[in-house]
Parts: C-alpha cells; sequence; structure tokens
C-alpha cells in the first residue's frame, strides 16, 4: 500500500510518500533520498519500495521531495532546508510511524545531502546505501548539468532553472554553499563500516574514478557496477543494486 503525507514544522511544509504493508505493524523503515531534479514518486525509490514490501512485512519505505522539488512550495534552494527537511522525515518515521531501525537509500545529490546531514549530526541510519553519490555536487553541477550559458546570469545576482526533465531554480549563493560544503574534505571513518557505495562505471554525471577515491580514502566499501549509468537504466543493473543493498541492509 502507499499513501502521501506532510509534516508541517518549524515553517516547513516537506511533502512525502509512505510504501507499507501494515502501518500498525512498522518495526524497520528505510527513507529514500532522491537525486537533484528528482521528486517522491522516484520510480527508482517505488521499485525498491515494492521489493522491501514483498520480502519484509514490518518494513516501510519513506520518500520525500527536497526543497524546490517535485511540487515543494520552496522558492530558495539552500542546504540549511535540505538539512531541515531530512531531521523532519526521520524524526517523523521514528516518532509517529514507530520505526525502530531506519535505514537510508539516497542516490546522487541525495547521497550528498545524506553524507552531510551524518557529519554535522551523527548517524541516526543502521545502515546507508549510496548509489551514485555526488560527492562533488559542486562539480557535478556547475561541469555536468549546468554550462557557461547557465553561469552568465548567475554571477549577474539571478536565478537560473537548471536540470534535465524537471529543472530547479539555482543562484549564486547556492553554489557558494556547495563549494564550501565539500564532503571530500571531511572525515567519515567513525561511520565507514555503516555504509556501503554502489556506482556504475558508465556513469555519465558522477565520476566514477572520484567517489572511488572518496570511498578508498573514507575505507568506504565501494561496489562498481559494470556499464551501469548514472540512473541505472538497464533493468538488470538496478536489480543487481537493490539486491547488494537488501543483502547490506539486513533487514
Amino acid at each position: 500500500m502507499q499513501r502521501y503525507f506532510e509534516i508541517n514544522a518549524e515553517g516547513h511544509n516537506v511533502r512525502c510518500k509512505l510504501y507499507y504493508n501494515d502501518l500498525r505493524s512498522i518495526r524497520r523503515a528505510v527513507i529514500f533520498c532522491h537525486g537533484f531534479g528528482g521528486h517522491k514518486d522516484n520510480s527508482a525509490a517505488e521499485k525498491f519500495a515494492e521489493r522491501v514490501l514483498t520480502k519484509y512485512k514490518n518494513v516501510a519505505t519513506v520518500t520525500f521531495n527536497w526543497p524546490c522539488h517535485g511540487d515543494d512550495v520552496k522558492k530558495k534552494l539552500r542546504l540549511a532546508d535540505c538539512d531541515t527537511y531530512l531531521r523532519l522525515v526521520i524524526a517523523h518515521v521514528r516518532e509517529s510511524l514507530g520505526a525502530e531501525s531506519i535505514y537510508c537509500y539516497a542516490t546522487s545529490f541525495g547521497g550528498y545531502l545524506a553524507l552531510k546531514y551524518v557529519k554535522e549530526h551523527g548517524n541516526p541510519f543502521m545502515k546507508i546505501a549510496l548509489r551514485c553519490p555526488a560527492v562533488n555536487m559542486y562539480d557535478v553541477l556547475t561541469t555536468a548539468i549546468m554550462n557557461e550559458d547557465d553561469m552568465v546570469p548567475l554571477r549577474k545576482g539571478k536565478e537560473r532553472m537548471i536540470g534535465f526533465d524537471r529543472k530547479i531554480p539555482v543562484d549564486l549563493p547556492f553554489l557558494l554553499e556547495l563549494q564550501e560544503n565539500d564532503v571530500r574534505a571531511w572525515d567519515f571513518l567513525d561511520y565507514a563500516e555503516d555504509i556501503r557505495i554502489l556506482h556504475g562505471t558508465a556513469d555519465e554525471l558522477v565520476s566514477f574514478d572520484e567517489v572511488q577515491h572518496f570511498a578508498d580514502e573514507q575505507l568506504i566499501e565501494f561496489v562498481p557496477v559494470e556499464r551501469a549509468d548514472h540512473r541505472f537504466k538497464d533493468p538488470l543493473k538496478m536489480e543487481l543494486a537493490m539486491k547488494s543493498i537488501l543483502d547490506f541492509y539486513k533487514l
């Protein structure tokens, strides 16, 4: 089963989606953090949630919109708001849904934000699975997603709609935040054993070598997926990723 819900707290409105079998029996939950330009109706999240519900009766999956994504109402994308959204979702899953154990599955920009959250607040998750995490998010956004034409209005203090299928408002202050919060410069050794990174060797957006280097430096388990692109469009590659993640969680 699935249903939409909203978290209204601290002046924020976080729009979420819950996949579950029985609300009364939820004991564990996976929070899925989508990437840049994504939204709570993410197809990868839905496939993963369906797999979880089939195998585990008391495990729920929760997705949510980052600020300015999907039908979120924020006008400016800021890292502080992203941090708050994740905190509010974690609290809701624990306090309102009654999950005793919480896991994280994050992709791309979501992976960057999950790492940033753990570094700043400690690790609230039993296990963290990252698929193609944008550990170099500033570079990904400014070189792989944007081009020089996009930068011109930003330098003039204007906003630019950036992205592919869905475009997100980006301005210079947000880029500076990304530049100042480089997760590659931070120490995650205390959390390494609870993190697994999966990355496609054919990723066209986030550098495979950059992420592998980050994982090696932090002693984080790194699982290369041959010929997988950034979104894991090949169903067989996505199937491999889901199996690896569930094996890692040991639900």
